[in-house]
């Protein structure tokens, strides 16, 4: 029982993800059956409220897609990091609530932004760059950061 009890702890982000993408999928299957519906319809108002109802579900499956990818590519990238050691350590000193401290990130901040700006081609740099963006609150960033390095390491596809 404890040790179901430790990979379920271990697991639970990719738990929720699951819970949240079948969700995402029935909603989307859904919404296809509808717009179906709507398209069948002899009333040419009807088929075409179906037509332009037929989009969200192409668009909500291209997002769910790209960020499922995202998050496999990037969750692969932690992992040679890791394996080489190259992860940033989180020693940031935190409120009581657990939040980092927002100037303690922003000077470890600089230290990550010199990093990447001195090898900008190195895709571990720009990995550690977006950490350093996300613990300093700024996720837009963060993201764009890693959306870097990713397509840095798919360019050289490096493996350790």
């Amino acid at each position: 029982m404890s040790a179901a009890l430790t990979a379920l702890k271990a697991n639970r982000t990719k738990i929720w993800v699951g819970a949240v993408t079948l969700l995402l999928v029935f909603y989307l299957v859904v919404s296809l059956q509808r717009s179906v519906l709507l398209m069948s319809d002899p009333s040419l108002v009807a088929k075409a409220i179906g037509a332009a109802y037929l989009v969200l579900p192409v668009i909500g499956a291209w997002a769910m897609i790209r960020e499922l990818l995202f998050g496999a590519r990037t969750e692969r990238l932690a992992k040679i990091l890791e394996a080489e050691g190259g992860l940033p350590e989180d020693t940031l000193p935190r409120t009581p609530a657990g939040r980092i401290i927002r100037e303690a990130a922003d000077l470890e901040f600089e230290k990550y932004r010199a990093e990447a700006e001195a090898a900008p081609e190195d895709w571990r740099s720009w990995f550690r760059l977006s950490c350093a963006y996300d613990a300093a609150g700024d996720r837009k960033r963060a993201r764009a950061s890693m959306r870097d390095a990713v397509r840095m390491f798919r360019a050289g596809v490096q493996e350790p």
